[in-house]
Parts: C-alpha cells; structure tokens; sequence
C-alpha cells in the first residue's frame, strides 16, 4: 500500500501546471493588445500627428539646445514605421541678434520623436542623426570654445557643479539626448590665440550622452591637411569639462603619423590642476613636422620618438614622474619637470637613465636643433628656442660611431644665450674620455667650440679594429682636441675648424715605417712609395705630436716620435680635406753618441694618404717638393 503512493515533487507540480496555461493565455493576450496598440498608433500617426507640430518642434529644441535661431529651408519628411522619426532637410543656424552670425548648416537632420508626446501637441527628440552639417566655431583666447550662445546646453554648462568627484546638474536643466550620430560632416575651428583656422572634413561621429547629467562616450574620425585622425572621448563629468574645469576624462588620437593618448584630471581651457598618465608617440618625426608646417634643421637624424609618463601639476609648472622615454630606438626612464613664469623663458629639466643610445642622435635632437629654433619661424627663433634645458643623463653605453663609450654621464644645458654639452665622465677603449661642447650667442649662429680629452684609451687596439691603413701609433695613449668655429654648429665642417690637436703615448709601435728600409732605399733612389719598403714597424718609447688645425689643414709643430736607437721628427702641413700631406722630417740617432752608427737622414713626404711617397733630402735630381696645402 505504501508503495501506491506517488512521490511528493508530483504532487507540488499539480498545481502549477494548472495555472500555467492561464498565465500563458494572459500574457499572450496582454501582448496581442500592446502590439495592436502599436501598430495603431503607426497607422494613425500620418492622420493624427502634425507635421508642422513636428517641424516646428524640432526647430524650437534645435534653437532652444544652442541658443541660436534654426532655420529649415527644405520640406520635411515624418516616417512613423519602425519608429516616429522627423528628417528635416537644409537647415541653417544663425545668432539671434546682430550680424546673425553663421553657427553652420545641415543638409539633412533626423530624430526620433515620442509618439504619444505628439498627440498631446508636444514633441521631445532624441537620437539625432546629422547628415553633411558644417559648422564653423571659434576658439576663443581663454582656451574655451563659442559653440552655444543662450541655450539650454550653455545653461547646463554654466550650472553644473563638482560633487565627489562628479557633476550634478538641477533637475529643471536636465534633458534627454541619446545619441547623436555625424555623417561626412565639416569644421572650420578659428583660434583667437594663434590667428590660424583649422579645417577638418569628412568627419564621422559617434556620441552616446543619455541625459545632460550623465557620462558621455564619443569617437570622431576626420581627415585634415591630408591626414585622417581617429579621437576617442570619454567623462564622466561631460558639462564640466565643456565649462573649463578641472574633471576626469580619457581621450586618444590616433593617427598615422601621431598616437596620444591621456587619462586623468584635466580641462580643456587651460593646462592647470592635471594629473593622470600620458602617452605619446610618434614614429616619424620629420613626417610630422612637415605635416604641421614646421622645420627643425636637420631633425631627420632624430626619426623615431616616444614618451609616456604620470603627470601632475605643480607650481609654475608640472612634474613628470615615471617617465619612459624612446629615442629612435634607444629607452630611458627618469623624472623630469617643466617650469614657466610669465614673461620669462620656460625650463625643462630632469635625469635620464639610457641602457644603450645612439649619441649623436640625442646630440642633434637636443642641442644643435634646439639652438637652430625653427626655420622660417618668427626672429626669436620660435618655441624651441625659448626653451631652457637642464638635463642629467647616464648610459651604460653610448654610440658614437663608430666609438662606443660605456658608464657615461653627461649633461645637456641650454639658455638663453648659450648651449653646452658635457661628457664629465665615460670609459673608452680601456681609458677615460671627457669632452665639452658650447654653442654661443642668443640666436647660436655666433659658432662654438669643442674640447675633448682622452687618458689612457687603447689607440693601438682601436686602429686595428677599425682596420685604418698608414703609418700610425700602436700604443696606449692621451688625445686632446680643442676647436672652434665661427659659422653655426649645424652648418660646420671639418674645414671649418680651427684648433689645436695633441696625441701622447708611451712604449708602441709606429707602423708602416721600418726606418733600416727606408735608409736602404734613399741610398739608392730619389722618391719612392713609404708602403714598398716598409714591412715593419718602428718600435717607440715616447710618442709626441702636437698640431695646429686651420682652413681644413693640419699645421705640425712638435712632432716627436724616441725609439730606442732613432728618433723620427716630423713639421710640415697635412691638408686632410683632400687627405693630401706636404711634410719634411728626420730620421736621426736617439743618443747623439750613436750618431756614427746612426747617421741624420733628413727627406720630405708628398703624395696623399694612406700611401705617400718619400724622398731623400741629398737626392741626385732633387728632392720631391712638398705639395701646397689647399
């Protein structure tokens, strides 16, 4: 008998299958009389809305929403099916008053419209669609932009608040959006500051702004002066960013030839109270300056360029915490600050940490471009120029080809009447190297000088790895050049120069010079190439040579070479612009009491290098007369 019973889930499901069906019915009913009422209102709608109500409804919300008169030219076109939308076509919006001044035109706008909203003799828009408007706004100097006059949005503008971290809005000033779709539209934005109009075609948009009060999302794509950018927006406190204030926002530009992107605290007035992360990239910077209608000279050499970093306001300026820094390939990190005070010159300083850098490429980048300001620009040089630079940078290595310099520290420091480079600390080739570099006078087309020192590098290894020909010194040794120029660091060259140059060494080898061949040589003929009879090297104990650099000429005055039987003395002129040589020299006894042994055999060097030709002083025709430097 038990086993006759039915389980209890049968008999808790009873009762719901009996008023299911009921439930099923009702719902089907309920839904058959909404949809009958729908399509009612759909087929109604043409007998029962008007079209002027609509037309002249959406000309109030234009002119009521900018503050601004709307005119509609072009019949409009009501569509009630799939849902109510108006579609007014040759729309022009003016200023009120005065010279009426054209805010655009809009060759076709549509909107949806409340269906029931309209029977009652109201009409209330939302989803706007802008076919081919062009709008011409203006930028004023205090950064904000003249795009509402009177009306309800310059209304909200002017009232919203900041609350915990977003915006509150009065209920009266608040309205329903939507989204609001841009079609091959155009704008013309004239800035008050600058003089200059900007012009953006083709222009597509999309913007999601459900009510004044809440947070808007929008991307724009727009092509100008030949390229086309990609901006994407989004705040949570839209109206406060429209008023000038300080509120969150994310945006990004994308392009071909620019990628920004910032997220943080900010306004679009002016620069004050920002704090967020930036990012920035530009993968060819003389593209992009060529694009902006600016020159640097020579700013080619510096191709690639990236930074991204947290920033945040400070006094006079902003701090730039967590940099990272790209430079045609080369990455630094460090911080960095930015001061300005009115009327005086902006400064930008910091420390940078390189793993590996192309030095000349930081080199041209930061100081000899930056003093050259901008070609074409106004006579005080433009930006750049009214720029100060103090900047601490270190590297584990440091490319100067075809060097390489490793643990190296330097210094970039750029005023307003000087720019100096300094190397205060480096390894190079097994010794240290020291340099310092100084373009002079406010517009730096006044010349400058270079000095730079060299202890203890490896000379010998050096030349035989970088496989030069010629006589030349194989020892460890110190190098000092000190030079000059009259003409603008970026116009000269090395004919422009003018200096001295001095090389000392210890114990090596000259080779290339094998001094018993050449004695062997000279007995018996009146030139002949150094090359031919030289197959070994002359061994040295002290190496000396000290050079006067002008004109694109080499001028020797104490060039002293002691091995340990003979000395080689050299004077004379090496034009090395057309690597020619023009020198006399000597070889003698290094102690006068081997003078018997080692006899005075003077003879002159012409020819070019690395192959010159030598000829005996005593020889029977004549010696070879040294060329004439050019």
């Amino acid at each position: 008998m038990s086993m006759s019973r039915q389980p209890r889930w049968r008999k808790k499901i009873r009762p719901v299958s009996r008023w299911l069906p009921g439930f099923a019915r009702l719902a089907t009913v309920v839904l058959l009389i909404a949809l009958s009422i729908f399509v009612a209102l759909r087929v109604a709608g043409p007998y029962l809305v008007s079209t002027s109500l609509v037309r002249s409804g959406i000309e109030d919300a234009v002119s009521k929403w900018t503050g601004y008169r709307a005119e509609i030219s072009g019949r409009p076109v009501v569509e009630f099916w799939p849902t109510p939308r108006i579609t007014l076509n040759q729309m022009s919006i003016r200023k009120t008053g005065g010279d009426h001044k054209l805010l655009g035109t809009i060759e076709s706008l549509s909107a949806e419209f409340n269906l029931i909203d309209a029977f009652r003799g109201r009409a209330n828009f939302h989803e706007f669609h802008l076919l081919r408007p062009s709008l011409k706004l203006t930028r004023e100097a205090s950064g904000m932009i003249d795009w509402t006059n009177e009306g309800l949005l310059a209304k909200a503008i002017d009232s919203a608040r900041e609350d915990g971290g977003r915006q509150t809005l009065d209920r009266g000033l608040d309205a329903e959006i939507g989204t609001i779709t841009v079609e091959d539209g155009t704008l013309d934005m004239t800035d008050v500051a600058s003089g200059k109009t900007y012009r953006f075609e083709g222009v597509t948009a999309d913007v999601d702004w459900r009510k004044l009060s809440s947070p808007i999302s929008a991307v724009l794509i727009a092509r100008t002066s030949g390229q086309d950018l990609k901006i994407d927006f989004s705040s949570r406190s839209p109206l406060l960013i429209f008023a000038g204030k300080s509120a969150q926002l994310s945006t990004a530009l994308t392009s071909k030839l620019l990628m920004a992107r910032f997220d943080g605290l900010a306004n679009i007035s002016n620069l004050a109270g920002v704090s967020g992360n930036i990012a920035l990239n530009v993968p060819d910077l003389p593209a992009l300056l060529d694009w902006s209608g600016k020159s640097v000279p020579g700013i080619a050499t510096l191709k690639a360029f990236s930074v991204e970093t947290d920033v945040l306001s400070a006094a006079n300026g902003f701090r730039f915490n967590n940099v990272s820094l790209g430079i045609n390939g080369a990455n630094a990190t460090g911080v960095m600050d930015f001061s300005y005070i009115a009327n005086e010159r902006a400064k930008l300083g910091g420390t940078l940490a390189f793993d590996q850098i192309n030095f000349k490429s930081l080199f041209d980048a930061f100081v000899l471009r930056l003093a050259a300001g901008e070609a074409g620009g106004p006579p005080d040089g433009g930006p750049l120029q009214r720029l100060d630079l103090d900047l601490r940078l270190s590297a584990k290595q440091a490319q100067i080809a075809p060097f390489t310099l490793t643990g190296m520290g330097a210094s970039i420091i750029v005023s307003s009447n000087e720019a100096k480079l300094d190397i205060g600390d480096s390894q190079f080739e097994g010794g240290s190297l020291t340099a310092h570099l100084e373009a002079t006078r406010g517009d730096f087309d006044g010349g400058g000088k270079l000095q730079m020192s060299i202890r203890g590098a490896d000379f010998g290894g050096l030349i035989e790895r970088l496989q030069l020909n010629g006589p030349l010194p194989l020892a460890s040794g110190s190098l000092d050049v000190a030079v000059r120029t009259g003409l603008p660091l970026w116009k000269a060259g090395v004919g422009d120069l003018t200096g001295t140059i001095a090389f000392r060494a210890g114990a090596g080898s000259l080779s290339g010079f094998d001094t018993q061949a050449v004695r062997a040589e000279a007995a018996k003929s009146d030139f002949f190439p150094l090359a031919a009879v030289s197959h070994r090297a002359l061994p040295f104990n002290r190496f000396d040579i000290t050079a006067d650099i002008e004109n694109g000429a080499a001028v020797l005055r104490d060039a002293r070479i002691e091995g340990p039987q003979e000395t080689l003395t050299l004077s004379g002129v090496i034009p090395y612009q057309s690597s020619g040589l023009a020198l006399s020299g000597s070889i003698e006894a290094t102690d006068p009491a081997l003078a018997a042994e080692f006899p005075p055999l003077p003879f002159f060097i012409g020819g070019s290098w690395p192959d010159p030709l030598l000829s005996p002083a005593h020889a029977r025709n004549g010696p070879l007369q040294p060329a004439q430097p050019q």
